[in-house]
């Protein structure tokens, strides 16, 4: 794993400064874990946040590094797998997101020079593991989810 460069603010504002890309995921249960998460960043953060909600009524300011895209992504103007005629899942569309996300991403960028923070439900973040390890190449070691999923670390 590629070692994290040091972040004060005279190393962030050096022209050859290392930005290590960072994707985030989270969900409506854990709006607050996020914040505490977006926080705890360096300012010279790069890469994108994707949040999945019920409906638009869910979304809001969060404040992220400059560098960083924040995209909400409202499951009641989404549809469910293709084919079937239902409706968006939770988890579903942050694991669509976050697939198309990692084909133009990570194919452009060292696997392992990406952080990835895996917050929300447990069935999009197991997807989304998936996606990263599977089809993807990245280090598991990588990819920080919470405690509570068990997901293995190997």
């Amino acid at each position: 794993m590629t070692p994290m460069p040091e972040h004060n603010p005279t190393a962030c504002r050096a022209p050859r400064h290392t930005r290590v890309q960072h994707l985030v995921t989270a969900d409506e249960s854990s709006l607050a874990e996020l914040e505490a998460v977006l926080a705890t960043l360096p300012l010279c953060s790069t890469g994108r946040v994707f949040v999945e909600v019920p409906d638009e009524s869910w979304v809001g300011a969060l404040s992220a590094p400059p560098r960083m895209t924040v995209t909400w992504l409202d499951r009641s103007r989404r549809s469910g797998a293709p084919g079937t005629g239902r409706g968006c899942a939770a988890g579903e569309a942050v694991a669509r997101a976050v697939a198309g996300w990692a084909g133009e991403m990570l194919d452009a960028h060292e696997p392992d020079a990406t952080r990835v923070i895996l917050l929300g439900g447990y069935l999009g973040t197991a997807d989304i593991v998936d996606e990263l390890v599977e089809r993807r190449g990245m280090s598991r070691d990588a990819i920080h989810t919470p405690e509570r999923f068990h997901i293995p670390t190997r």
